[in-house]
This record gives structure tokens, sequence and C-alpha cells, in this order.
């Protein structure tokens, strides 16, 4: 697969693989066997950039990575993230990023996975209560005592970013991102373009839906997050169907399909993007590194861009009270 450049000069695959749904979320969860076996089959297709944290789980993910890497670890890029506080249960309780919590969360991090240094360290969200200066310094430190690689940063606010790059050069933002959230165009993907930091988009195939297999009389498993929505709600799937379409329509045309499209179309957009989609399906991951060959042409962007502009994403992309801990 081909590689791409994020800030710092990190060099990592063109596609990467969102741990996530390996241990929560997406619902029915792999076993840990099978979910160590998928993330070996994305090495031997090329993929040297896995995202992780540490409230994945909690704390599980981080184990099966982990474990599936160990025996490439020099080969592949290794990203996890901090920032929440935990009850006695281990349950996640609210937001910290003080930087004794950073430092100890490091130290977890390592241990579940096993390695002596971490790639790239997120801030998983935003802390309003600590200074991002304090934050950016206490991985900074971690830098200087070579436990962590480079500094990431996850639906951060324009001027929160540029407050920590002047600490601590950030090396990738991690942000929602696709053809139904565009949202970062406005701010984000400018500021990042100045300063040099690349953009990781999580959730590029809408949580699913991009893909084509979702349609308004789907049902989802009780404890499927998707559940809990605004935008994955029966009418708003309806509404929103008409994305879908557009890929569709797109696809056909190149003999791909629509995920492929939605994939491309992000690669299309900066040199610097590398999208990270999740799967539980070898066949899925399969058909979304494959994305990675497929170039849209000048019309076809055109195509996508002017009839996207025509439709009206409907829903919230979180409840509420998740949308609250973003932007910051």
């Amino acid at each position: 697969m081909n590689t791409r450049t994020l800030g710092q000069g990190l060099r990592v695959s063109a596609i990467g693989y969102g741990c996530m749904g390996l241990s929560q979320s997406y619902l029915p969860i792999p076993t840990r066997d099978e979910g160590i076996a998928l993330l070996r089959d994305a090495v031997d297709r090329g993929v040297t950039f896995f995202d992780t944290a540490e409230v994945y789980g909690p704390f599980t993910n981080e184990e099966i990575v982990g474990e599936a890497l160990a025996p490439i670890r020099d080969q592949v890029v290794i990203a996890t993230k901090f920032g929440f506080a935990y009850d006695s249960n281990g349950k996640q309780n609210g937001l910290t990023s003080r930087p004794d919590h950073v430092k100890a969360a490091v130290e977890g991090s390592l241990r579940r996975l096993g390695v002596d240094h971490i790639d790239l360290l997120y801030q998983h969200r935003v802390d309003p209560d600590v200074p991002i200066e304090d934050t950016a310094g206490a991985v900074r430190e971690l830098i200087e005592a070579g436990k962590v690689g480079h500094f990431g940063m996850s639906e951060a606010a324009p001027n929160t970013i540029r407050r920590a790059h002047a600490v601590q050069p950030v090396t990738a933002l991690q942000s929602e991102y696709s053809l139904w959230w565009r949202a970062p165009e406005s701010e984000i993907i400018p500021t990042l373009a100045e300063l040099g930091i690349g953009l990781v988009p999580f959730s590029p195939l809408g949580k699913g839906f991009l893909t084509g297999t979702i349609g308004a009389a789907t049902t989802f498993q009780a404890d499927d997050f998707r559940n809990g929505i605004p935008r994955f709600a029966a009418d708003a799937r309806a509404a929103n169907q008409a994305v879908v379409d557009l890929l569709a329509r797109i696809a056909g045309r190149l003999g791909a399909t629509p995920a492929q499209v939605a994939l491309a179309w992000l690669l299309a957009r900066q040199p610097w993007i590398v999208p990270i989609p999740g799967t539980r399906k070898l066949s899925r991951l399969e058909e979304n590194l494959a994305a990675a060959d497929l170039e849209l042409s000048a019309a076809d962007l055109d195509e996508i861009e002017t009839a996207s502009a025509a439709i009206e994403v409907q829903g919230a992309r979180y409840p509420e009270a998740m949308q609250r801990l973003i932007d910051r």
C-alpha cells in the first residue's frame, strides 16, 4: 500500500485501521482471537497504522492490539489515546488531562500494549479544566523521555490546536470527517494546512451508513451505540439515503463500491489525510483497503461536490451530552 505523511514526518499507510469495534460499540463484538487474526490480516495487506485507546473496552482494546502486533512491532505505527477518568470499577467517569494523569495513563497503555514507546499519543478529548499548555507540556516530557513519539489531538477547536502546537508540535488531529460530516472543512482543515498537521478521519464511512448496507428498515442489536445517535433514527436514515445513492452512482460507473468511493473521496481531499475505517470482517477490510488504489477523476469529484451540496443531511451526529465533549 502507498504511504502518506502526517505532521512531523510521520509516515503511515494511506489507509489505517480503527480498532474500536474489536471490543465495543458495533455489535456483535468479535472474539479476542478473531480480532487478533483480523489485525494480522490487515498487516499482511499493507496496513501500518493502527488506532486504539485506553477507553475502548475500557482497556481491553489495547491488549488485543498489543498482542496482535507484537510479532511485527517495528513495522507498524500504533496510536492510542488518554483523556478520561475512571471510577474504582474501571468505568469511564468524565474527562481529565492533568499532567500527572497523562503520565500515569501512558504507563498503563505501555503495559497493555506490551511496548516500550507509543508512536502517536492523542488527547482523546480536550479537558476544559486543564490548560491545554499543561497537557501538551506533559506530552512533551514523555516524548523527551522516549516513551512517546508524536503528539496528537482529537476533536479539538482551532485555537486549542494552535495553543497546544506552540508547546509541543502536533502531528495529527483526529476528527470525524466524511461526505456526511464536512464541518472540519470550514476552520479545522485550513488550520491544519497552515500548521503542517495531518488529519486522521475516524468514522470515514459514517459509522457504516456510507457503505450502502444500512437502510431505514435496518435494526441494530440492543447495545449497539448507533441506536442512540440521532442521525441513525429511521426517518433520518431514509432522508440520508441520498448520500449513499450519490456514492452508488459513482461507484457503479467505476466498478467500485460506495464505501470505496467514500474513502477515495477523502484521500483526494489532501495528501496528508489518512482515514481509519474500522471493520470486523475480512471482506470489508479488503474492500476498504482497495480504495487506496481508486482514483477519482476531476469530473467525478465535481459531480460529488455538486450533488452533495444539494443534500441536507438529517440528524445530529451525537446525542447532546456527547457533543458537549467536542470542539473545545
